[in-house]
């Protein structure tokens, strides 16, 4: 089987599996990453068969989406097992996945090569702005989260386990996670992006505690 049927196939599992998905993972979400995982990796030379893989997998095991850590750990490596993806290039493609999740605020999430920079910017670029908005509320509203509450405020996180446990309003989210991404880029193409996207949220945010306190 060569790249370019791999691919393809790639495609049409994942899309298949996300495509009902309804808090902002969806295929929709994964589509988005692989194609700015794809422009950011050829701005910055790298193996663009990695990045693409690993663009169109990197939800499969998520924590917020597998019902445990655990049970959906070997799910991308099974996978590329079945389409008999050369070991070396299967072991790049899981790390990269690997590297891709936000872990807290207060946690580093380092990157080990150029097509993990890529692909982790790219997901990250999709937290953000409009479409990252979006998905902030749809996210929040598949929790059961308020929307906001003034009477609790922000955390910084320092450990993974209480950021995956956290159920704050979705406006924390906000403060814990979105606005500090533009600062977290890897790449000088996701930074570029970043910018506008994050001065777009800050917008948002002034218009809604405006709109909450009937000032407008």
């Amino acid at each position: 089987m060569n790249t370019t049927e791999i691919i393809q196939n790639t495609e049409q599992f994942i899309e298949s599996r996300f495509r009902s998905e309804g808090s902002g993972h969806d295929w929709f979400h994964v589509d988005r990453v692989r194609k700015m995982a794809l422009r950011i990796g050829e701005q910055e030379g790298c193996d663009l068969f990695i990045v693409e893989m690993a663009a169109l997998l990197h939800d499969l095991d998520d924590w917020k989406l597998a019902d445990s850590e655990n049970e959906g750990a070997s799910r991308a490596k099974k996978w590329l097992d079945s389409m008999c993806v050369e070991q070396r290039i299967a072991d790049h493609v899981l790390q990269v996945i690997e590297e891709v999740s936000f872990k807290g605020a207060d946690i580093e999430t380092p990157v080990s090569s150029v097509e993990a920079a890529a692909v982790q910017d790219a997901d990250r670029l999709d937290a953000i702005g409009a479409i990252g908005i979006a998905r902030t509320f749809a996210y929040g509203g598949h929790k059961s989260r308020l929307i906001y509450d003034p009477s609790i405020s922000p955390v910084m996180h320092d450990d993974f386990k209480n950021y995956k446990n956290n159920t704050a309003p979705t406006i924390n989210h906000f403060y814990e996670k979105l606005l500090l991404l533009k600062d977290r880029m890897n790449t000088n193409a996701a930074r570029v992006v970043a910018e506008q996207r994050h001065l777009f949220m800050k917008d948002y945010l002034t218009q809604f505690y405006d709109e909450w306190e009937a000032i407008r």
